[in-house]
């Protein structure tokens, strides 16, 4: 396990590291989703043969997982992105591969978008584009945005925690409170410009992994046509590499050997 202080005060984002073949020199960085960790969403793909070749970080955002939960953090994207940035930066780890997923991917963008350096291909899966109305009948990010944050800490969790089920609850319940909540509400909220406009603007190769049988996304043409790969994945839904991982892995490194 690596770490790097990525807070004034001293906190501190962790990361799993698989080395890669001997002398490869490409990075590559996996994000999680809101209330999950990278290595159990991520370690599979990070291993399978066609993956396999890259150093990889599998990293997790402030707030959750294996990293540390700071009650004084704002858990913007933008704070998100620019402390993913700090973390990258002690790595080492400049013209990154980023392969993030749901929320992850949303601050992926913000990521490549504000620390352009850092980022040299976007791998987004099933990632969160646009702001979502907060609506306290979804288990996400829009659910758990629709309460207060002291109504969440006073009671909202255990709610979250009887509608996302045992196999989300089982990393979600690892996150801070106030991160998982700060967290959902800037994610519902979104960025100005916004993430799918980032994306539109970004001029690095970007590839956008989508459940088949969601069907085209919101503005799928536009992405097209703005250069973004848009690639529908069969036999999954929103969790596409624990779902399908062999489909993922061919996809994912399909995109990663794109000029």
């Amino acid at each position: 396990m690596q770490d790097a202080q990525v807070t004034a005060d001293g906190a501190r984002i962790r990361w799993v590291e698989l080395p890669g073949r001997p002398g490869t020199s490409r990075t590559r960085v996996y994000l999680h989703g809101l209330g999950a960790s990278s290595g159990p969403y991520f370690t599979l793909s990070a291993t399978h043969p066609l993956l396999a070749d890259s150093r990889s970080l599998l990293m997790d955002l402030l707030g959750f997982g294996i990293s540390d939960r700071p009650t004084g953090f704002g858990y913007t994207l933008e704070d998100h992105a620019d402390a993913v940035a700090v973390a990258l930066e002690a790595a080492g780890a400049h013209d990154a591969d980023v392969i993030a997923h749901s929320m992850g991917g949303a601050v992926a963008i913000v990521l490549a978008a504000r620390h352009p350096h850092l980022v040299a291909r976007l791998v987004l899966v099933d990632a969160n584009l646009d702001p979502a109305a907060p609506d306290p009948a979804r288990p996400g990010s829009s659910g758990i945005a629709a309460c207060t944050e002291e109504e969440f800490l006073t009671g909202g969790l255990e709610e979250v925690r009887d509608r996302v089920g045992p196999h989300w609850w089982a990393t979600m319940r690892l996150a801070g409170p106030e991160a998982l909540h700060r967290t959902a509400v800037h994610l519902a909220r979104g960025t100005t410009p916004t993430m799918r406009e980032l994306l539109l603007d970004l001029e690095i190769p970007r590839t956008y992994l989508r459940p088949l049988d969601d069907g085209p996304l919101p503005g799928e043409d536009t992405l097209i046509q703005h250069g973004v790969r848009v690639v529908a994945i069969p036999e999954c839904g929103h969790n596409i590499m624990l779902d399908n991982p062999e489909a993922f892995a061919e996809a994912t490194a399909s995109a990663l050997t794109r000029p």
